[in-house]
């Protein structure tokens, strides 16, 4: 009889894959496991908050500020002719070309603490009528005109007029082809020279008079 065989069961493949994965498997039994539920800031985005911010107002522009304030009386009144320097504190409006063209200034008031400027330093000529109300420096010249010197004014010029009328102080000699006026207040640091001279009461000269007898100039 026979010997009898030993029958081989050919056992089932075990991939690589397999293998592995069941190595994985049992060494880390969660490994695979996938959670029921992710972290809040996972599974759902919120969008940024959006905080208010608080935007400051916009602060008033030098125009504004300086558009407010109580301009000056201007330093000459009248129509004439400058040239010289003009030292500006305060809004300068509109335009200047070749051809001409056209501003106003408003000054903002004098300080009295701080240093006396002349508000025009230069020569000024004109033709029928200028009133002096400020601090002016350097030459007056009209050949038919009227100048007008208000008690307020100071005028550090020399001046050559057809009338003078002072009531202010002038620094400088004073020239009236037809005649020169010191009303009450009026201080004069200069010669004077003109055709007819009226002096009034608290007037005060300090200097040379001359006195012509004829409009040509003859003493």
């Amino acid at each position: 009889m026979p010997p009898a065989k030993i029958a081989l069961k050919s056992e089932p493949e075990v991939t690589a894959r397999h293998q592995i994965q069941t190595r994985i498997v049992r060494s880390n039994p969660e490994a695979d496991a996938v959670p029921s539920a992710l972290p809040h800031d996972v599974t759902r985005l919120e969008s940024p908050k959006l905080w208010p911010v608080a935007v400051p107002s916009p602060p008033n522009s030098r125009r504004d500020h300086v558009s407010k304030f109580q301009a000056r009386v201007p330093p000459i009144i009248g129509e004439a002719t400058f040239r010289g320097w003009l030292p500006v504190d305060g809004v300068i409006s509109g335009q200047l070309s070749a051809n001409g063209g056209g501003f106003t200034i408003r000054q903002r008031p004098i300080n009295g603490g701080g240093k006396c400027e002349p508000e025009l330093n230069g020569e000024i000529r004109f033709k029928d009528l200028l009133r002096v109300n400020g601090y002016v420096a350097g030459r007056i010249v009209s050949e038919k005109g009227t100048l007008i010197v208000t008690t307020e004014a100071r005028v550090d010029a020399e001046i050559e007029v057809a009338v003078a009328v002072i009531s202010g102080t002038v620094n400088g000699s004073v020239i009236g082809h037809e005649r020169v006026e010191l009303n009450p207040g009026a201080v004069i640091m200069g010669n004077i020279s003109t055709n007819s001279l009226a002096v009034r009461p608290g007037a005060f000269f300090h200097g040379d008079c001359c006195v012509w007898k004829e409009k040509n100039g003859d003493k």
